[in-house]
């Protein structure tokens, strides 16, 4: 929740690296919007849309366990490539949750989307955050981003958010300290150990993990970029004990190499936004690009449980 919010409101704010009709029409062409609405795993049918003041998007959504939802959003708002007022996840039969204002701004090329979710209560607003994050509500958004990266250059990308209550200088330590990052990056059951580091643009590292069974991985980052405190872009690849490269002791087609882009925004003096870009670059065969376009819900179960770890970290 953005530090302006009020207590019955639910904030999110993304900046997606396409221009404004991009966007729009991601969210308002019933088409390109069942490519990328609802979190990871869902899909959803479009039944009728009426884009318009008093209109409806009528929809069902489908869960990966086989469950439904049937959906009437009713528009309040409509101003083309700027902004959109609807009521969320009402039915025939039942009121809807909450009322949405999102809104649109370009700048450079690039949209500014905020969107308010505003709810009867505080107690009620609270309720829905947790909802939305155990539901792994909030994907909604990095597919989004995924899906504006394939329409405008083509390129396949993995996408994950995290807003964490820590400043910016602190988070960007977390991800550059070698004692720090070892603390939380690896996966659950894993302990890390950096063998080197040299964390600065133009330097790598040299680390393995190791779940304490006999199973030991290692790994070496190259780091193209280090801008303290708003970025971080490094490639990676797994080696053997030497350092030479290797691949995935449990996955033989993931790709070989990947590229790792962090970018850290401030949302307030105390509150900072992270977004985790995932890659693949160099050679890399059909095969191994349908590994990392397939494992999406994987790299999202990996990287929440580190992210869940940072957060604690940050915490105490």
């Amino acid at each position: 929740m953005g530090a302006k919010s009020k207590p019955n409101e639910i904030s999110i704010t993304r900046i997606y690296d396409a221009p404004v009709k991009l966007v729009w029409d991601a969210w308002t062409d019933p088409k390109k919007a069942a490519k990328w609405w609802g979190p990871r795993g869902h899909s959803i049918t479009t039944h009728s849309k009426d884009l318009r003041v008093g209109g409806f998007w009528k929809y069902t959504m489908f869960g990966p366990n086989g469950q439904t939802w049937e959906n009437k959003t009713i528009y309040h708002e409509v101003e083309q490539y700027k902004k959109l007022v609807y009521d969320h996840g009402g039915g025939e039969d039942r009121p809807p949750l909450f009322r949405v204002t999102v809104t649109f701004e370009e700048k450079n090329g690039k949209t500014k989307m905020e969107m308010t979710m505003a709810l009867e209560t505080a107690e009620k607003a609270k309720e829905t955050k947790k909802f939305i994050k155990s539901a792994g509500g909030n994907g909604t958004w990095d597919r989004l981003a995924e899906f504006l990266e394939q329409e405008s250059s083509g390129k396949e990308k993995f996408v994950i958010n995290r807003s964490f209550e820590a400043p910016i200088n602190v988070v960007f330590d977390a991800w550059t300290n070698p004692l720090q990052l070892a603390q939380w990056l690896p996966p659950t059951g894993f302990d890390m150990k950096f063998i080197n580091a040299d964390i600065r643009s133009g330097g790598s590292s040299f680390y393995s993990m190791s779940n304490g069974s006999g199973l030991t991985m290692y790994g070496k980052a190259e780091y193209l970029e280090v801008n303290r405190p708003s970025l971080l872009v490094y490639t990676q690849v797994f080696t053997d004990q030497d350092g030479k490269v290797s691949r995935h002791p449990m996955a033989p087609t993931w790709p070989e190499k990947m590229k790792t882009v962090i970018e850290f925004a401030s949302e307030d003096e105390n509150q900072t936004r992270v977004t985790v870009t995932w890659e693949v670059v160099g050679d890399a065969t059909a095969e191994e690009m349908q590994t990392f376009i397939q494992g999406r819900a994987g790299m999202t179960q990996g990287w929440t449980g580190s992210l869940d770890k940072l957060e604690d970290f940050l915490a105490k």
